[in-house]
């Protein structure tokens, strides 16, 4: 790891009060789009303070519009898999990975051969963390997303 970044377990926790004024101000704003037992999920990006912050700002200003998270993680996490709602999800491996997810996530310079490298890598770290071996077998959830609140605050940029 490079000494400016800091690992997600050294941050600051989660500002939940916040995540919990927002839900509350979008489930008023949109009424219809809220079950009365949807409960938001509130989490980061990425496994240290840099790379969440350059992935959230890809989120914000409309670019990046796909993630792509390791099954292991939900399971080391406790965390079950993200409903099936209005957004798209599937499970594969790093093989089902194709240039449109790639330009989705956004992320390098878009391509599915920058992805591969970058998640690659990222998945190695993350594995070394679940103490597993990264293996291109692993199930991958590839998951596209809108942004729903705040509205949006302008053009998207491809």
């Amino acid at each position: 790891m490079r000494e400016r970044e800091v690992p997600l377990h050294e941050m600051a926790p989660v500002d939940r009060d916040a995540a919990s004024t927002m839900w509350n101000a979008y489930w008023r704003a949109h009424p219809d789009q809220v079950g009365l037992d949807d409960v938001p999920t509130v989490e980061r990006f990425g496994d240290h303070a840099e790379l969440s912050d350059a992935l959230l700002e890809l989120v914000i200003s409309g670019r990046k519009r796909a993630t792509a998270t390791l099954v292991r993680e939900f399971a080391a996490d406790g965390v079950p898999l993200p409903r099936v709602g209005s957004h798209w999800i599937a499970l594969g491996t790093i093989a089902d990975a194709d240039e449109a997810f790639a330009f989705d996530e956004a992320e390098d310079d878009r391509t599915l051969e920058a992805w591969l490298v970058s998640h690659r890598r990222y998945w190695d770290r993350v594995c070394a963390a679940l103490e597993i071996d990264w293996s291109d077998d692993l199930e991958i959830l590839f998951e596209r997303f809108t942004v729903a609140w705040p509205e949006a605050r302008g053009a998207i940029v491809d």
